[in-house]
């Protein structure tokens, strides 16, 4: 892989940021970034090949997450956005002491403004089996407890429906439809979408759970965090200039790159 391709002076601001998922679902993150900075040129990886991550052991997701981090850098990226939360809570701690002069960027599930948006609000926190077993979540939930009722609910099975196209389906409907069933949907106030991929289905959430419960992602607030580091190092493109977007996977497949194109599109 070399940057040849994307247009530019050849000067570090010209470089792209580097967007790292376990799949498809950092796609959620790329909009947002795209949103807030259209004119950087952005490098899309996902490691499909080895998904999903959410149900890995830490140690083995650290070691893919590092490993794909390192060639990154190695090629030129000037910041890396990690756009999942399990590998965020597995390895950005270490990747930042490792590259402690680049911008590396990680994600947390939005509990922070879900907590926030009620009297003490009845919230759950659809996260990977493996984001819920992290100290880092367990910190983040233990910082709001006095503020709303959370609850975790660890979502096995789901992503791998967002990973093969499946978005719109009477089976995923059901599947989430058998997910919420323990709960009172009723006095249920909000729902934190805490996998990136999650944010794709969101449509067949809004039929299961209708449209008094409200959605949080941290996607924006990522954007906006990645804006910030890069100002502070001055590394943000000059304005007005054209973005491009490379989408790459560890599948390699023609069928995977169609699918990240349309849910970019989404």
């Amino acid at each position: 892989m070399n940057f040849l391709h994307f247009t530019g002076t050849g000067k570090k601001n010209d470089a792209p940021i580097a967007v790292f998922d376990s799949g498809v679902g950092g796609i959620s993150v790329l909009r947002a970034l795209i949103a807030e900075m259209p004119g950087e040129h952005y490098w899309y990886y996902g490691d499909s090949a080895n998904a999903p991550y959410g149900t890995k052991c830490s140690e083995e997701v650290r070691e893919l997450t590092t490993v794909h981090v390192d060639r990154f850098i190695a090629e030129g990226a000037k910041a890396v956005v990690v756009a999942c939360n399990t590998a965020t809570s597995a390895a950005v701690r270490l990747l930042r002491q490792k590259y402690p002069n680049v911008p590396i960027i990680g994600i947390e599930p939005a509990v922070k403004p879900a907590a926030l948006s009620g009297n003490h609000p009845n919230v759950i926190v659809m996260a990977t089996p493996m984001t819920i077993r992290e100290q880092k979540f367990h910190n983040l939930m233990e910082r709001y407890m006095n503020t709303a009722h959370i609850i975790p609910l660890p979502c096995p099975g789901l992503m791998e429906y967002i990973e093969h196209g499946d978005i719109h389906s009477v089976e995923l409907e059901q599947f989430l439809e058998r997910l919420f069933e323990p709960f009172d949907k009723g006095r249920l106030n909000a729902v934190v979408l805490g996998c990136t991929h999650y944010p794709f289905v969101e449509r067949e959430l809004r039929r299961v759970l209708g449209n008094g419960v409200q959605l949080f992602e941290g996607g924006p607030g990522t954007a906006r965090e990645t804006k910030r580091r890069l100002m502070e190092k001055g590394l943000l493109r000059e304005e007005g200039k054209r973005g491009e977007v490379l989408f790459d996977n560890s599948e390699g497949s023609e069928e995977k790159r169609r699918l990240c194109g349309k849910l970019l599109r989404m």
